[in-house]
């Protein structure tokens, strides 16, 4: 058995073949991508076997008599358009439906990375590994969905006899379904294996925090109102789109060796013409409460409802242009959403940040050998290879809003109220009386009457 301690030393040496999915143009590296020293220093290294081109037949009939080049260059046009218009029809159906496509994309993400640890190292038939890695992605989503519902179904629960039993002893249930994985791996632990099997273990831990936490992260994102959801995810396929472009017709200077086929001027190019399209996007989408209403569980009519008067993040209102704007476009004052100024923020960081989570997949699949995490979809790999940057980009959203953007809830704060017993809220209620009539806002003969 090859010692494991000299492959994590060789994995951050790795370059994968030159054809990588998320090209920016057709910079051509060295052939397959590595060099003779890394084949030597890699040698050791298990490979996943790279799955078969499932490119539709229609496609590939249609599409014969072109190059390599404009064949996937049409094939990825074609599926992104498809995509679109996919996300398009989820997007209508409502929030309860992108819920759960965020539940399934997440674990087919997690299904992608643990099937790669399976398929590098499953001759050494190591007891219980997927049955446990499956049961800690139970576990962990029992608790990341526990919480919210908790949090944004507390009539509901407060309610039903038994889902307030488990809302009360949720953490404790969690932490009992995770001890007793925890007790199953140490219990199915083999003296030869002992070093594979904890650097499994610290795998599937890993893959729950990158994909679990942050698919949760997605669901509270949306949860504060579909635009929180919808722009910055455009935000990252419009980028992923436009540096394709740009580099696909106008590459010629690397950007990261990591990436052999992004350029600068893909990067460069994509970053202004995402900050174009989010604060075009969030226009039209500010205007509209569908968009920018909380989504809220109506418990009257049991349902989810997007209705509500828009705060003044989602109000027009007159800004003064700086001089050299002013200067340049001969406006003194633009009419503008202050949503759309916030766009600008999470545009910059799904064109210059976001690519790293990309960067960072890139390196993982080099790691390994391999093109994609799966051929999911044609022409694109794997549903992780969609979304390596969509998870960066839910955890800058959901930090971004709770740091520029949410106040304190009053809706959450009646709720814990109306659960505190009788004795408490009067004293609460006297208390608040007491606060309101020292800063004048009640008057004291209200108060008397």
């Amino acid at each position: 058995m090859t010692d494991l301690r000299h492959r994590g030393a060789r994995d951050t040496d790795q370059q994968q073949p030159s054809e990588d999915k998320g090209s920016d143009s057709e910079l051509k590296p060295d052939k397959d991508g590595v060099s003779d020293s890394e084949s030597k220093v890699d040698s050791g290294v298990p490979e996943v076997p790279v799955p078969p081109d499932d490119t539709p037949e229609v496609l590939n009939k249609a599409l014969s008599g072109l190059s390599s080049r404009w064949k996937n260059w049409w094939v990825r046009g074609i599926l992104t358009l498809a995509m679109i218009s996919f996300f398009f029809i989820i997007i209508y159906l409502g929030p309860m439906v992108l819920m759960m496509i965020v539940l399934c994309v997440q674990i087919k993400c997690f299904h992608e990375i643990i099937t790669i640890g399976y398929s590098v190292y499953h001759s050494y038939d190591l007891p219980w590994f997927r049955t446990l890695s499956w049961y800690f992605l139970l576990c962990v989503n029992y608790f990341f969905y526990g919480e919210t519902v908790t949090d944004y179904f507390f009539t509901l629960v407060q309610r039903e006899e038994p889902l307030r039993i488990l809302s009360k002893y949720h953490r404790f249930i969690s932490f009992a379904l995770y001890l007793t994985g925890f007790c199953m791996f140490v219990l199915s632990l083999v003296k030869k294996h002992y070093r594979l099997q904890f650097y499994m273990f610290g795998w599937t831990h890993v893959t729950l925090l990158i994909v679990v936490t942050q698919s949760h992260l997605i669901i509270h994102n949306l949860f504060e109102g579909m635009i929180w959801f919808i722009v910055p995810i455009s935000c990252v396929i419009c980028n992923d789109i436009m540096a394709y472009m740009f580099g696909f017709f106008f590459g010629r200077t690397p950007l990261i060796k990591l990436s052999p086929k992004k350029t600068w001027e893909g990067f460069i190019g994509g970053l202004f013409a995402t900050i174009v399209f989010g604060i075009l996007l969030s226009y039209v989408m500010a205007s509209c409460r569908y968009f920018v209403c909380p989504v809220e569980f109506n418990n009257d009519s049991n349902s989810f409802q997007v209705d509500c008067e828009p705060s003044e993040l989602f109000q027009l209102q007159e800004y003064t242009l700086p001089s050299v704007l002013e200067s340049v476009t001969g406006w003194t004052t633009v009419r503008l959403y202050p949503f759309q100024i916030h766009s600008i923020a999470l545009s910059s960081f799904a064109s210059i940040v976001g690519p790293f989570g990309g960067f960072f997949a890139s390196g993982f699949k080099r790691a390994f050998k391999i093109k994609d995490f799966a051929n999911t979809i044609p022409g694109h790999g794997g549903i992780m290879d969609r979304f390596d940057c969509q998870y960066i980009m839910a955890t800058f959203v959901n930090v971004y809003i709770a740091s520029f953007i949410r106040g304190p809830n009053p809706s959450k704060v009646i709720q814990q109220l109306l659960a505190l017993r009788p004795d408490q809220q009067l004293h609460i209620f006297n208390s608040l009386k007491a606060h309101l009539i020292e800063k004048g806002l009640l008057p004291a003969m209200e108060v008397n009457a």
